[in-house]
């Protein structure tokens, strides 16, 4: 068996992955640049943004899951060409985006000051972290509805082969979150210097336009999965639930790997003051740069392979998935040179942060380079085994291993040493090599080769 695809097998997964990395890497540059105008507030509030953003990741990452689960199907109806089926997992996707959003709005606005202590038990600044990430979370948490609206339209326009359209809007919705961001938070045109709510405003306005453009454009290109907002309870109960049943599975699985993040993040908040907090949010917001890849291994899966089985040639879904998966590792070893070689910018991007901060921030690179290879690996085996709705397999991998040691080892180094928060995330991070061969030995078993639409 070939381990690698022909040419023009490549060329076809990039012409779908690469608008989708591009979409990313603009959201990652504008969240960059976001960064950089807040660190010149100090590391205390630049703090206190990123600990309000890993808030907001948890309700994102349960957004992602629940129209990941309707992309599933979305994608396979496609592959057999049945409109109504595409029109019913978006439905799915929609309604289960806006029940979220309400859920984290509702946190949001009435108790983020416990959410802020939480995740910052220890740490030597608490008090203006909290004060200035709830004024923060009480204005972003508006966003939450545009939000789920664009987010269940621009994944339904990937996942039928249209990803430039989502591209095109969210990089002017980002250029508008920039602009923002440069007016509101120093104050300039003659606006009011607003700070850390001034990042959230922009970020507000960018996302209520991104959603506008959204609605407008899927209703004058009639697309194939679009169903009005009256007409979205027009559901079919076996088809909802069983796509239910799917997020379920995925919602079990993200959450365990997002509660094993989160936890191991506020374990590491409490190993010092806000240099801590803000260097480490500085390494992820470079990282987030070269995550882009992950998203096009994902959606070029959920194309490609979500085609192949929807229109019922198991044979072909089984060599494309053979493909994807050795491409996904040499991706990601081209990329994790480039996440080292970005480490030498650090200090230009991040000056206004203290060089204990900047510190973290390159060691924290560094480790996420060691680990890039691995990492793509293991998105190409989760993107596998959801393209064909086995959905368990991440139940086995992350909850299994984030339970019973990831988990467990973060509060043993966190109790017994006094390790800094990057040596913390290099030896724990060791448990994704297990991750990977767990996948592995069910992938073998082919639960993920079917046709969900038969």
């Amino acid at each position: 068996m070939k381990q690698f695809g022909p040419a023009s097998f490549y060329k076809k997964a990039l012409s779908i992955a690469l608008p989708v990395m591009l979409q990313q890497l603009i959201m990652s540059l504008v969240s960059l640049i976001d960064n950089f105008m807040v660190a010149g507030l100090g590391d205390a509030k630049m703090a206190a943004v990123n600990v309000a953003n890993q808030i907001n990741f948890v309700y994102l990452v349960m957004l992602m899951a629940f129209c990941g689960a309707g992309g599933i199907f979305l994608s396979q109806f496609r592959g057999a060409k049945d409109s109504e089926g595409m029109q019913q997992a978006y439905r799915f996707k929609m309604l289960t985006a806006l029940f979220v959003s309400t859920i984290h709005f509702l946190l949001c606005i009435f108790v983020p000051e416990k959410l802020l202590e939480l995740m910052t038990a220890g740490n030597a600044e608490q008090a203006e972290i909290v004060f200035e990430g709830a004024r923060y979370l009480r204005i972003v948490a508006w966003t939450w509805y545009p939000t789920a609206i664009s987010a269940a339209i621009g994944s339904a326009f990937r996942e039928i082969g249209r990803p430039t359209v989502t591209l095109l809007i969210s990089i002017v919705a980002t250029l508008i979150n920039t602009f923002g961001n440069w007016i509101l938070i120093y104050g300039n045109l003659g606006a009011p210097r607003l700070e850390v709510s001034g990042a959230a405003y922009a970020t507000l306005i960018a996302r209520v336009f991104e959603a506008l453009v959204f609605i407008i454009y899927v209703r004058r290109s009639k697309a194939p999965f679009f169903v009005p907002f009256h007409h979205l309870f027009k559901i079919k109960r076996a088809l909802f639930l069983q796509i239910l049943a799917h997020s379920g599975m995925i919602l079990l699985s993200d959450c365990s790997w997002v509660a094993s993040e989160t936890i191991m993040t506020a374990l590491y908040n409490g190993r010092g003051g806000a240099e801590v907090v803000a260097g480490m949010a500085a390494g992820w917001t470079i990282a987030n740069i070269f995550f882009l890849l992950f998203q096009g291994i994902h959606t070029t899966t959920a194309v490609i392979l979500g085609g192949a089985l929807g229109a019922g040639d198991l044979d072909k879904g089984r060599d494309y998935a053979r493909w994807l998966k050795s491409g996904s590792i040499v991706a990601g070893f081209v990329v994790a040179l480039f996440a080292l070689a970005s480490i030498t910018g650090i200090p230009l991007v991040f000056g206004n942060l203290t060089k204990a901060a900047r510190l973290v921030t390159s060691g924290l690179v560094a480790s996420i380079a060691f680990y890039f290879p691995v990492w793509t690996l293991l998105n190409a085996q989760f993107a596998i085994s959801r393209a064909g709705g086995d959905t368990i397999l991440g139940v086995y991998v992350d909850v299994g291993v984030n339970t019973f040691i990831f988990i467990p080892g973060c509060f043993l180094m966190a109790k017994l040493t006094n390790w800094g928060p990057v040596l913390m995330f290099l030896i724990i991070k060791s448990t994704d090599f297990l991750k990977c061969y767990i996948a592995a030995y069910f992938l073998k078993k082919e639960r993920w080769l079917k046709n969900l639409t038969a």
